[in-house]
């Protein structure tokens, strides 16, 4: 018994060091190479070029594109049944391919999540153009006492009109949190605070006293702008997306991605991937940073659901490029967000697996593995101990994505290469997928976007063209690599669906 005992304690130093062990460093090719270990890949083919003069250049001849002209149909089961109700599309299909795009495309939610804690840093009262508004910078602390090494606090910024008396939609943007407009000391204060500096700074650099001597009206900290950097600028074109929404009667959110999981593969072993993990490398089925900023946005709408002057259960996502991916990828998990604006979201959101045309697959199984689950990495693969596998062998794409959707507001953008919205992120294949989707959200009753759902035989209509009569919408505008032009159409759109008047809730009806 005695010896038993003496073992027994022997391993306690050795668990409590392993629990406290610091994160792997691994660099983004050691950690690519040891997700390729555990998959059994041996080679991967190389993904498109961006540059026309390689030998391995992106393919943009559209009669190339469809190499996989089948898609899987969205509302037929495994078994092979057709989906003819909601009923089935809730209780069967829609769980398959949730389950499909878990395993296979975008990882799994780890079951053992911890506890986030929001605190509100600073409120302040600003304005955002014309308008007043109470702005709050809130951090969200993430319990890491199963793991102290690794810290994550996500960062994000709520702005609220001042003077509306009912809740409000919020539409919430992956981006820097920032404030949009701090306010400022009055002018009487700023002078005593400006003539406070000159002395301290003349009393440590007494040769600075001549310089402000010959500029007696320079001020350390300058007077700003009423309006701040969240006004209308004095430019042609769209008031800024802040102020859009603002004016309309509208709240914003600004979270930050980076606080949440750092958009890099080094970066995996940290944040919250590597916070739950205890700094070990990703399996197969774990989660990648699309996912991991999805299930931060998650918990900011958590904080959201406290706050009585937002109207919870009209919350948007919106993202462009890789947050347009993130925003696409939130919607279509998190059901309690009631609508989306996916901008430019190319390979990984709204473009066809399927397609070959731009961004490939093979895009996302080499250089940005780490947005997705280890699992995604097998259809990139040449020589594996499972065969090689394409983009044909996944179970689902991306209209499936959108499909889970669906009946919520779903708006997908996209701008023209012309003004650098590349020809890469396919436009033709997102709309391809976006016209795929539509049968789910016509079985669910929502409607779509008003034409067939043979996504072989439709294609883009011209640009600026509106296709915002359903729940679905599509809208391409003639700008570039930004939904800012969508904005005022999608705000519209969504007013117009939701039954949104800004001067009724500004009047608490």
């Amino acid at each position: 018994m005695k010896i038993a005992i003496f073992l027994s304690l022997l391993t306690l130093p050795v668990a409590a060091s392993a629990q406290n062990a610091a994160p792997v460093n691994f660099t983004a090719d050691q950690d690519h190479q040891q997700m390729m270990k555990q998959l059994g890949i041996k080679a991967l083919r190389p993904g498109p070029s961006g540059d026309a003069t390689a030998p391995n250049h992106a393919n943009y001849d559209e009669a190339l594109a469809n190499p996989y002209p089948g898609l899987p149909d969205a509302l037929t089961l495994k078994n092979g049944r057709k989906v003819t109700t909601p009923d089935s599309w809730w209780k069967q299909r829609r769980p398959e391919i949730v389950e499909d795009m878990e395993r296979e495309v975008y990882g799994r939610i780890p079951s053992n999540m911890p506890k986030v804690t929001w605190t509100v840093k600073v409120t302040d009262k600003e304005r955002v153009g014309f308008v007043p508004v109470i702005a709050k910078q809130i951090i969200g602390h993430v319990d890491n006492t199963a793991y102290p090494l690794i810290n994550v606090n996500i960062e994000m910024t709520l702005v609220l009109p001042a003077n509306t008396k009912g809740p409000v939609p919020v539409l919430m943007m992956f981006g820097r949190s920032a404030l949009p407009a701090p306010a400022q000391p009055a002018p009487a204060d700023l002078e005593k605070i400006n003539s406070a500096i000159k002395e301290l700074l003349v009393k440590e650099h007494p040769e600075l006293k001549n310089i402000f001597e010959q500029y007696p009206a320079y001020k350390p900290i300058p007077e700003q702008s009423p309006f701040g950097p969240g006004g209308f600028p004095m430019v042609k074109g769209d008031p800024p997306t802040a102020s859009q929404l603002i004016s309309s009667g509208w709240g914003y959110v600004l979270i930050d991605p980076s606080s949440i999981q750092a958009d890099n593969a080094e970066g995996l072993t940290k944040g919250i991937i590597g916070l739950v993990n205890k700094g070990q490398p990703r399996k197969p089925e774990d989660w990648g940073a699309l996912r991991a900023w999805s299930w931060g946005a998650a918990r900011a709408l958590d904080y959201l659901e406290t706050e009585p002057a937002v109207d919870a259960k009209h919350v948007g996502i919106e993202g462009v490029s890789r947050y347009g991916k993130a925003a696409l990828v939130t919607l279509a998990f998190e059901q309690r967000f009631a609508m989306g604006l996916i901008g430019s979201s190319g390979e990984g959101g709204a473009k066809l697996h399927r397609r070959n045309f731009g961004e490939a697959v093979e895009s996302l199984t080499g250089g940005e593995y780490y947005w997705m689950a280890g699992n995604f990495m097998k259809y990139g693969a040449s020589d594996a101990t499972f065969g090689p596998k394409t983009a044909n062998d996944l179970p689902v794409d991306a209209h499936e994505l959108i499909a889970l959707c669906a009946p919520r507001l779903t708006f997908i953008s996209y701008g023209i290469p012309e003004q650098g919205d590349a020809r890469w992120l396919d436009q033709q294949g997102s709309y391809m997928a976006t016209v795929a989707a539509g049968t789910v959200f016509k079985l669910l009753g929502a409607g779509d976007l008003g034409v067939s759902n043979n996504y072989k035989t439709e294609k883009m209509p011209p640009v600026n063209t509106d296709m915002l009569n359903g729940k679905l919408a599509w809208r391409q505008h003639d700008g570039g690599h930004t939904d800012a032009p969508n904005v005022k159409y999608f705000i519209a759109w969504a007013n117009k669906m939701m039954h949104y008047d800004k001067d009724r809730a500004a009047a608490g009806k």
